[in-house]
Order: structure tokens, then C-alpha cells, then sequence
């Protein structure tokens, strides 16, 4: 689906604050109501975009402590990949997950309230899921830069 130069501002100020009214929007873009309405639909629709969430301070919620976790599997194979795929995405520490090139296979983003908490995540959930063959953990020390957002 081609984007053009409206479509491009909607995004942008939908990005910045996704809880403003059709009004809202439409006398910052100068168009209807009812044009904002109907192309925000169809770039959901199309799926550009795809989801509404809020986004929350984790420093505020005791998850803070932000590690970087690389994992090498025992072996490459589908069922391996498949199976520690599976295994990942239930555990509630990762925020994200990264099939990756280079010496490692995954990269894993962990936020928990501490150094201790991570290591009980490390020891109890972890290293429990099978195939793992070596981890790599890289501990953030501050954050440079944090965005969602896609500048067009």
C-alpha cells in the first residue's frame, strides 16, 4: 500500500499520541473528520497499523534494570528454533526476542526490578528452556536513546 505526504503526517501524530479525537486530528492535517476517520480504518485495515498501547515508565513499575541477553542454541535446527520460539515468548521478563545473525542465534531485551532478579530469572526460567547451549548477558547502563515511533 503507497503512503502519501497525509498519510506520512497521520502516522507521525498518531505515533506521538494515539488517544487523540478524529477532530483533533483532522484541524491539525486540515482535512475532515470523516476523511481522518476513514484513512486511519484503512491503514488499519492494511495493516500499518496494528496495535494501540500505552507506554509505561519501567523505572515506575520496578522493571528497570534492562539486560541485553545473547543465546546460542546446541543446534540449528528447525525443531530447536521452533521449540525455544515457543518457550520464549511465555516467559514475562523478555520484551523482546531476536532471531539474529553473527555468534549468537537470539538476542533477548529482559526488564526486571534488579541485578537479583535476574539472576532468579537466569537460574529458575532460563536456563530451563532446553537447546540452550551458551548465554551472554550485557547489562544497560543508561538509555541514549528510547522511541517508538517511525520518522517519515
Amino acid at each position: 500500500m503507497p503512503l502519501d505526504t497525509t498519510d506520512h503526517k497521520l502516522l507521525s501524530l498518531l505515533q506521538r499520541d494515539s488517544s487523540q479525537t478524529t477532530r483533533a486530528l483532522s484541524n491539525q492535517l486540515d482535512l475532515s473528520v470523516t476523511a481522518v476517520y476513514e484513512r486511519i480504518r484503512k491503514l488499519e485495515r492494511e495493516g500499518v497499523i496494528t496495535n494501540y498501547v500505552a507506554l509505561i515508565d519501567k523505572k515506575k513499575v520496578d522493571k528497570g534494570f534492562v539486560v541485553f541477553c545473547h543465546i546460542k542454541l546446541i543446534q540449528h535446527s528447525r525443531d530447536f528454533l521452533t521449540r525455544f520460539e515457543k518457550e520464549v515468548v511465555l516467559l514475562k521478563e523478555v520484551l523482546e526476542c531476536y532471531h539474529v545473525s553473527g555468534d549468537y542465534d537470539y538476542i533477548l531485551k529482559v526488564c526486571v526490578a534488579d541485578m537479583e532478579a535476574y539472576r532468579e530469572f537466569m537460574v529458575t526460567k532460563l536456563t530451563g528452556l532446553q537447546h540452550i547451549g551458551s548465554t551472554h548477558s550485557t547489562f544497560m547502563i543508561s538509555e541514549v536513546k528510547y522511541s517508538t515511533a517511525f520518522e517519515f
